[in-house]
This record gives C-alpha cells, sequence and structure tokens, in this order.
C-alpha cells in the first residue's frame, strides 16, 4: 500500500532536520501518541549525512481488528534512517526503514526536505508491505492509514516543537 505525506514547516531545513533527529522530540511523538521511547541512537552529527535507529512501543488501539488480532495490544517498532549530507541549498533527503517485531509488516520510505519560500518542504512517499500469504494486503492496507496519520502526526508536533523551542 502506498503512502504519500506533505507538510510545509516555517524553519530552515536544519532546523527541521535538528528536531527530527532530537531525542526529546522522538520521546514527545511517541508519549504523544501513547507509546513509550525505548532507545535512540545518532551516529554522526546533523550538519552531515548520519543515521538514526529509534525503538519504541506503540498501542494498537487505533488499528483494525484484523490487525490487532495479529500483533497484540503494543507494537515494537525499529525505525532507521539514513540521512543524506544537505545539498548546497540545504534540501535534503532521509530514508526510511520501519519493521514491526513479532509481525510481518515492513515499511520503506523516502522524506525529502526541500527549501521552499515558506520553510522547508517535507515530502514522504514509501509503502507498507506485509508478507503473509492471502492475508498480507488486507493488514498492510489496515495499517497505511494509521502509519500514514503517524507520519503525519510527526510533522504536525514538529512544528509546535520548533514553535516553543525556537532558538
Amino acid at each position: 500500500m502506498a503512502l504519500t505525506a506533505c507538510t510545509t514547516l516555517s524553519a530552515t531545513a536544519q532546523r527541521v532536520t535538528d528536531v527530527f533527529a532530537d531525542e526529546e522530540f522522538i520521546k514527545h511523538v511517541s508519549t504523544t501518541v501513547g507509546g513509550e521511547l525505548k532507545s535512540f541512537e545518532i551516529s554522526g552529527p546533523t550538519t552531515g549525512a548520519f543515521t538514526t535507529k529509534t525503538v519504541r512501543t506503540l498501542p494498537t488501539t487505533r488499528m483494525p481488528e484484523i490487525a490487532r488480532k495479529v500483533v497484540g495490544a503494543t507494537l515494537t517498532v525499529t525505525q532507521l534512517e539514513q540521512w543524506s549530507a544537505p545539498a548546497a541549498d540545504g534540501s535534503r533527503s532521509n530514508t526510511i526503514k520501519l519493521t514491526v517485531a513479532g509481525a510481518p509488516l515492513d515499511v520503506a520510505a523516502t522524506q525529502k526536505l526541500s527549501v521552499s519560500p515558506d520553510g522547508t518542504l517535507v515530502e514522504l512517499e514509501g509503502e507498507v508491505k506485509s508478507s503473509i500469504p492471502f492475508l498480507g494486503a488486507k493488514i498492510a492496507s489496515a495499517a497505511e492509514p494509521v502509519i500514514g496519520k503517524a507520519l503525519n502526526l510527526q510533522a504536525t508536533l514538529a512544528q509546535k516543537w520548533l514553535d516553543s523551542h525556537s532558538a
């Protein structure tokens, strides 16, 4: 199932990158949705190419019943992000891979941060897949709107975070 999200944040691409790679922000996003941040690792400074690894638990209360039957009351999600170094104009991209422990669900996405007159345009495109024969497509289609909402929520919370944590 296809994933898409797009929003504009009123900050530079570097400030947006710094927020998306901030452990306190990631913890805030996790707790806002009723989850818990288990671990966060970052390799390299956010001013260049770097990677992050986030492990969090998330409730499945907003997922359709078919998905909850397979995965249970909570999910442990590992999110790996590989960020490019910024281009000359400050834009950059990020590849995102999500895996869910105990569930045959994988998410692969690309996030682009582009300079715009209003700040930074954040565009995300990806795909949700499940490898369960026969039920895989149903599980992926049930999970896609939940994952899409979570990624959109991250952008909304990022703008609020930027507004309240201005440098």
